[in-house]
């Protein structure tokens, strides 16, 4: 199984061909979409070669989601907290971006080596900040408490107008995930696959893993949630995550590993399924070649 990368490859290439060639005044605009619709722009003007301007425009949220300006909640700390002095959020941000920030790169670590890393984390700017609801909550679990200030069931947005469920406690933190896909194939390997995923949990060599359950219906956690909010073709995902999940560096991977779950399924399911479709035309080319001399012979 693959896991995806918390930062955007083609933004640390950016990154690290700005920073190497910062004297040279050359002026670069870049746009792009990864997965789930993040926007990115990438902006630097020949009067000031050593600023960046970097613009992220997040997914549509659905409206039972939290977002203050613009961004989910606890997104401003958190990109304080990851970036310091380097990095200053304009406000307003660009037209059609839900975030901008200005890069100073004479700011950056003189090390060869924190300066690396510290490109490698702003290049996972999306995972500061979509991330941020879930880390708070999972922060909060790590020291077994639960802010005052956190409702008991919490909608964070990680696809277009599509979220996922926290339900945060002093012991534990159940994630539910409603799977939805457009393509009905998508949805049958993604059922059948979902389903194998919760038998592998149950491997011996998966004990510390976190609780994995599926289900065709709604789970209980979600009582009471709109109906709407619930449509789910290819039933329901639920993870227990306990503060042994959460402890040290393991809090940034499970942050990024729940934020991504969908497409890491996503990205799977069509895997298998240009495995498929490439053993079928693999038959299809063996059974041409042996039928093909078979025809001619029968015309002779």
């Amino acid at each position: 199984m693959l896991l995806l990368q918390s930062h955007s490859r083609f933004l640390l290439e950016a990154l690290l061909n700005r920073v190497q060639n910062v004297d040279k005044a050359t002026e670069v605009d870049y746009h792009w979409v990864e997965f789930d619709d993040v926007r990115y722009h990438v902006q630097v003007t020949m009067k000031n070669p050593h600023i960046v301007l970097l613009s992220v425009s997040l997914p549509v949220p659905p409206p039972e989601t939290i977002f203050i300006g613009g961004l989910p909640f606890g997104a401003i700390e958190a990109i304080k907290a990851a970036y310091g002095n380097v990095v200053q959020i304009l406000d307003p941000p660009r037209d059609g971006f839900n975030l901008t920030l200005k890069l100073n790169l004479s700011k950056l670590p003189p090390n060869e080596e924190n300066k690396h890393a510290l490109l490698v984390k702003i290049a996972s700017v999306r995972e500061v900040v979509l991330g941020a609801p879930l880390r708070v909550v999972l922060k909060h679990l790590a020291s077994k408490t639960v802010a005052s200030d956190i409702d008991q069931l919490l909608a964070l947005v990680h696809r277009p107008k599509e979220s996922f469920f926290l339900i945060p406690q002093a012991e534990k933190v159940t994630v539910v995930f409603p799977m939805r896909f457009n393509d009905s194939i998508d949805t049958v390997l993604a059922t059948s696959f979902l389903q194998e995923f919760v038998e592998a949990r149950r491997t011996a060599g998966l004990n510390n893993a976190p609780l994995c359950m599926w289900s065709s219906s709604p789970p209980l956690e979600l009582k009471g949630v709109p109906s709407e909010t619930l449509s789910a073709n290819a039933g329901f995902v639920t993870f227990v995550i306990f503060p042994r999940h959460v402890e040290g560096k393991k809090l940034d991977r499970t942050v990024w590993n729940l934020s991504t779950f969908h497409a890491y399924v996503s990205y799977h399911v069509k895997c298998s399924e240009g495995f498929m479709h490439t053993r079928m035309r693999r038959r299809v080319e063996s059974m041409i070649r042996v039928v093909l001399p078979l025809s001619f012979g029968y015309f002779l």
